[in-house]
């Protein structure tokens, strides 16, 4: 059973440019060591041979996975989202209740998050517990090393 995954039209450029780029340059070029490993011989006892063949099973399996994801994406339509409440695509200004430090998420879809960059999934603990809150609004998040506790000071979109 296949899962629908939403895409941020960045999110969705870069898997494109990604299966793009596995079809065009990495399958031609797993086609060509095939070749020249199968010059090279009795492909009885070819290892060489052997690792070219698994390489190519590996980059065919991830095409699929990716074909079958982009198949399944739809992209978010920011022009419907709710300003008053933490959803996908927000900017969320938060407090920890616990230290006073405050930090700034986007809350993003799995595929997208990157914690460098401040963005993090819905599906993480955190971002479930960020959605559907409005400003003002606690959120008491369980976390594998106890429960944290926030309060949601700003919600804005780029």
């Amino acid at each position: 059973m296949s899962t629908v995954s939403y895409y941020t039209a960045e999110g969705l450029k870069k898997l494109r440019e990604e299966l793009d780029h596995l079809k065009s340059v990495m399958r031609p070029k797993a086609s060509a060591d095939i070749a020249e490993a199968r010059d090279k011989g009795d492909l009885s006892e070819n290892a060489e041979y052997d690792a070219a063949k698994e390489a190519q099973g590996m980059l065919e399996m991830r095409i699929a996975k990716l074909e079958e994801v982009h198949s399944n994406a739809r992209l978010i339509d920011e022009t419907h989202l709710d300003l008053s409440k933490v959803l996908v695509l927000s900017n969320v200004k938060i407090k920890n209740q616990t230290n006073g430090m405050e930090m700034k998420y986007t809350l993003v879809a799995e595929s997208e998050a990157d914690l460098k960059t401040g963005k993090i999934s819905v599906t993480s603990p955190i971002g479930k517990g960020l959605l559907g809150k409005s400003v003002g609004e606690f959120a008491e998040i369980t976390v594998p090393n106890g429960v944290l506790k926030f309060e949601i000071l700003e919600i804005s979109r780029d």
